[in-house]
């Protein structure tokens, strides 16, 4: 049990860093070029599609084991941090598209998590 929350902190510290150096970078891109919001609205949701799959991945090859558990588990380990951020923030919860995003998320990051056990050095040969 130690051993999978660590994989799946893993995959959140993962997913939070990749975001915020999207953003950061998507951030400079608004503010010296003419681009607007709205012309990076798809680009921001592809990179965040993005970074919850390689989550998921990060926390299956840690955890060697289970991948649907670990990517599911840091996935929504991350929309629970969302959900309080904008609770908690913005006094506001989610809206059905926020609810079909997340729900992707959680597709994307299961889908690494199994990529990631299947990609992970501790292979058993059976025969």
């Amino acid at each position: 049990m130690k051993h999978m929350a660590s994989s799946m902190g893993r995959g959140l510290i993962a997913v939070l860093l990749m975001i915020m150096l999207c953003s950061l970078v998507l951030s400079l891109l608004l503010r010296f070029t003419g681009l607007t919001e709205a012309s990076l609205k798809w680009v921001t949701v592809g990179l965040s599609f993005l970074s919850l799959f390689i989550g998921g991945l990060i926390s299956g090859k840690k955890g060697q084991s289970k991948g649907w558990l670990l990517g599911g588990g840091t996935s929504l380990l991350f929309s629970f941090l969302v959900f309080l951020i904008q609770y908690l923030g913005y006094q506001s919860t989610f809206n059905s598209s926020q609810y079909m995003y997340h729900a992707l998320f959680l597709l994307l990051a299961i889908i690494g998590g199994i990529m990631g056990v299947n990609f992970s050095s501790h292979k058993q040969t059976y025969k």
